[in-house]
């Protein structure tokens, strides 16, 4: 029989064990920033009816969904966490309590063309805060605390949230007689820092906007410095607008509560560039870049909307929700050489090497250290020496546990720390403590490595 050359899906990721655990890591960092701030856990379904995922209908998602019959069914492949939220916020409308607080961390499909750092399957980390009728301001304000947190316990230092409002676009286009075409002039400016001013005026140009608007425009994105430098500069069109001196207001909220949210003013900026292409956001965007790789673009964004399940149901459910790209982000950290190396992420905390044929006494020290909480696995293959050490190398076991008629009758076991080489003989409640004090220091460190001040 002819064998079938193994291989991986362009644009499906697969990781070796070791990467695994560092990318386990970053999500369970995620879910517990998440949970601090009273989000809930939420799973939906991979396959949804495609009326109800394509209920927008129509653009990039039906050309991307990946879409497939199943008998009379039409199914297809969810391509983002927020359809299913607003189908199930929808569903369960009455069971749910408001401000409706959900994370969800899954993965999502999208037929485009795979390219490097682009993924046809992904894992997305989603927050969203949903409202009955109305939602808080004050919930756009923490946003940019929770992206804070955990970012910086992710490990990195370079970062900095970047943080407009829509309706300060809306109301400064509105002034300009330009309503009708704020869609398209705001999907244009949101590809500034791609393509650079000259190319953004040329757009504009082609777009109806006249040479001397599309100056303006640049003019007014373009103001800078710090966050209350580019308030004060912004009050001076207060008045000209309502929709303009709405969003001036929210926009204000936010800056106001980031210290007393914990957000350092080294980490946030409001920027007029910021977006967000989508018609889909409302009110406040934010985008999360690497300072010191603006290239790479955002690693976390989102933003206010008006109505989350409107193609669902009746009921107004305003939100405001933003959304990391786990598996890009992921493979952009180890592209630029940020994941930790020295992080402890073997499958076994200690590894019990037996040199007796009687495996009673191994099971039970494995059993006493299991019941300590030490991850250990019993080594029961009967090989060489050299054999077993090469595996526990391989693995990466930070300890190793040598079990012989000697230890046994003296009540003691051999403990190897495979990190110093250090070796001693210890009773089990000390061989327990001596592998959690080694453990409880080498788990203190986080998944990224950034240098950066």
């Amino acid at each position: 029989m002819s064998k079938i050359q193994p291989r991986t899906l362009s644009g499906f990721m697969e990781l070796l064990p070791s990467r695994q655990a560092q990318f386990d890591r970053m999500a369970a960092i995620l879910r517990e920033t998440y949970s601090l701030y009273g989000f809930t856990a939420l799973d939906t379904p991979l396959i949804e009816a495609s009326e109800v995922l394509l209920a927008k209908g129509g653009g990039e998602t039906e050309k991307q969904i990946y879409r497939f019959m199943k008998g009379d069914s039409d199914l297809a492949l969810r391509f983002d966490l927020t359809v299913p939220l607003a189908k199930y916020v929808a569903m369960h409308y009455s069971d749910l309590s408001f401000p409706f607080r959900r994370f969800q961390i899954g993965k999502v499909y999208r037929g485009e063309r795979a390219q490097r750092g682009r993924f046809r399957e992904f894992y997305q980390a989603d927050i969203d805060i949903i409202g009955d009728g109305k939602l808080a301001p004050s919930n756009d304000a923490e946003i940019p605390a929770i992206i804070y947190r955990a970012f910086t316990k992710l490990g990195l230092k370079r970062f900095q949230i970047r943080v407009n409002n829509r309706k300060i676009l809306n109301g400064f286009y509105a002034m300009m007689g330009l309503t009708a075409q704020s869609g398209e002039i705001m999907r244009t400016v949101d590809k500034l820092e791609k393509i650079g001013p000259d190319k953004v005026r040329e757009l504009l140009v082609e777009a109806g906007v006249t040479a001397q608007q599309a100056e303006e425009i640049l003019s007014f994105i373009g103001i800078s410095g710090s966050n209350q430098q580019v308030l004060a500069a912004l009050e001076s069109y207060r008045g000209r607008n309502e929709i303009f001196d709405a969003g001036l207001e929210e926009l204000n909220l936010v800056v106001k509560h980031l210290d007393a949210f914990g957000v350092p003013d080294s980490h946030f900026a409001v920027d007029l560039t910021i977006a967000r292409g989508l018609d889909y956001y409302t009110g406040t965007v934010y985008e999360t870049t690497m300072l010191d790789h603006p290239e790479i673009g955002s690693i976390c964004s989102g933003g206010r909307y008006d109505n989350l399940a409107e193609y669902y149901t009746d009921k107004q459910l305003p939100g405001v929700g933003i959304s990391i790209g786990l598996t890009r982000l992921f493979f952009v950290l180890e592209d630029q050489g940020y994941l930790n190396d020295q992080l402890n992420t073997a499958p076994a905390d200690a590894l019990i090497l037996p040199m007796t044929e009687d495996l009673g006494p191994a099971i039970s020290l494995a059993t006493q250290l299991r019941e300590a909480g030490i991850r250990t696995q019993l080594y029961g293959e009967q090989k060489k020496f050299k054999q077993k050490m090469t595996y526990a190398d391989k693995l990466g076991v930070p300890y190793v546990i040598f079990l012989g008629d000697d230890e046994i009758s003296q009540g003691v076991a051999a403990v190897k720390d495979m990190r110093s080489g250090e070796q001693v003989k210890l009773s089990p409640d000390q061989a327990v403590a001596h592998i959690q004090a080694g453990l409880n220091e080498l788990n203190q460190g986080k998944p990224i490595m950034d240098k950066g001040e």
